[in-house]
């Protein structure tokens, strides 16, 4: 998929789905109120319960426990061998194509990993713990992409030698540049310098006019079956813009930031969203009608990822309804894209109305569940997120990390099964960082207040 920028087995295989009848009946079901992947309403889904624990476990584990485990999988395994091979002190940035010991692949950086690498520095700084290193290392990697000023009309580049010479031209999407201007909002945070945040702004500016404007923008291609969609519009787009303005209004009010995040929002849970199988559509045209080729039929793993920045911004708005609704949809995309197999959920659904499927397991999807699943149950403690939670909670532990093969980290990319590869090629410095810190604060809270769900919404 090109939103991601990474390879895949692409092992997709025509299966029969339980959840999959066809879109007559699956309409008829949305139309009664009752989810097709299971036995219970999908209307008011997520009542509130007074607990996140069952009995003062969570995934058969106390609270103390799982953030314990959250503590360890992110400073004794990830950070340490991040800052060991990753960071580059000399010329700055990050280096992240690594193999499982270490050894660089390459030296050459990548716009989308400075900007990532630069976020997850700064929220460290900011929200887990206070060490200036933190600061320095996001400064370096600042300095290393500002230097390509990505205020300019043009998109970065996508590839850098490891000194900062540009390898390619200008990069066909704005992928770059968003997680630039995400990592840049929040090391104005880290640093204390509100300009950081300004360029942040205009950066975000910049990618939308051109997602809006730019000819063929995205294209997708011409296939056997379907003809060439110019310009779509993106789930992959809409989240990026999305999960930025939500962190930048937490920081400052912004009228043009506050009309993106509400634009985002609107086309997310209105556009993107088909009635006709109740689940988040990757592709639609330029003017938010639907494909009607089969270009139009996939649901991807960036569905059940964006549904937790959805409860998030809910969350920043005291949005109730707009909270239950996102909490709806994530349950049944993680209903219907779970694999009753092997286990875990599956990658995506390349054609729904022909249940084709694309069976790789990917650990960013896999870590999405898990922050969206807590974040449901932080808040309202609904026995369908903690089942969901402690389910893939216990599948990603078994199947994923690295430490049952003798190497750190845990595995990124893999097959059905997450059959284990001697080799890699890259060292993921975002979703993997990015849940475990997310989730140790929810865990952090909720051991604060006792076990109790929050409140937030009175």
């Amino acid at each position: 998929m090109t939103g991601r920028g990474f390879k895949t087995t692409q092992c997709e295989v025509a299966m029969k789905r339980r959840t999959f009848i066809g879109a007559a009946s699956a309409a008829s079901a949305a139309a009664a109120g009752w989810s097709c992947a299971s036995a219970s309403p999908v209307v008011n889904a997520t009542p509130e319960a007074p607990s996140v624990t069952d009995g003062g476990m969570l995934a058969g584990k106390t609270l103390d426990k799982l953030r314990e485990e959250h503590r360890y999988w992110l400073f004794d395994d990830y950070l340490s061998f991040h800052d060991r091979f990753c960071v580059d002190r000399e010329f700055g940035g990050f280096t992240t194509s690594l193999d499982r010991d270490g050894t660089k692949i390459n030296t050459n950086k990548n716009a989308w990993f400075e900007g990532r690498g630069i976020w997850v520095m700064s929220y460290l700084y900011n929200s887990v713990r206070n060490d200036p290193d933190y600061v320095n290392v996001a400064r370096m990697s600042v300095d290393f992409i500002m230097k390509h000023n990505p205020l300019g009309p043009e998109l970065l580049p996508s590839q850098f030698t490891r000194e900062g010479e540009p390898l390619t031209g200008p990069a066909q999407i704005f992928y770059g540049d968003m997680f630039v201007a995400n990592g840049l909002q929040e090391f104005s945070q880290a640093s204390g310098e509100d300009q950081y945040w300004d360029m942040a702004k205009r950066i975000i500016l910049k990618c939308l006019d051109i997602y809006d404007h730019r000819p063929n923008y995205g294209n997708l291609p011409k296939t056997e079956t379907s003809p060439e969609v110019v310009s779509p519009r993106k789930l992959g787009h809409w989240f990026v813009l999305l999960r930025s303005t939500t962190q930048m209004l937490e920081k400052r009010d912004d009228p043009e930031l506050k009309a993106i995040n509400d634009r985002a929002v609107e086309a997310v849970m209105d556009y993107h969203y088909n009635p006709a199988y109740d689940l988040i559509n990757e592709n639609i045209n330029h003017d938010m009608s639907r494909i009607q080729s089969d270009h139009g039929q996939l649901v991807f793993g960036h569905a059940p990822e964006t549904l937790w920045m959805v409860l998030f911004e809910a969350l920043r708005r005291k949005d109730k309804a707009l909270f239950n609704r996102a909490a709806d949809l994530l349950r049944r995309h993680i209903e219907v894209m779970w694999d009753d197999v092997y286990g875990g959920l599956m990658l995506g659904i390349t054609h729904v109305d022909k249940s084709v499927w694309n069976t790789g397991k990917a650990l960013w999807l896999q870590e999405e569940i898990l922050i969206g699943t807590m974040c449901v149950i932080e808040h309202t403690g609904a026995q369908w997120a903690k089942d969901w939670f402690s389910k893939m909670y216990t599948y990603v532990l078994e199947k994923f990390p690295l430490r049952q093969y003798g190497h750190p980290l845990w595995i990124l990319y893999a097959d059905r099964f997450v059959t284990y590869r001697e080799h890699t090629s890259r060292l993921g410095n975002f979703h993997h960082p990015r849940q475990l810190m997310i989730n140790m604060n929810a865990l952090d809270r909720m051991i604060e207040r006792g076990g109790k769900v929050s409140g937030h919404f009175g």
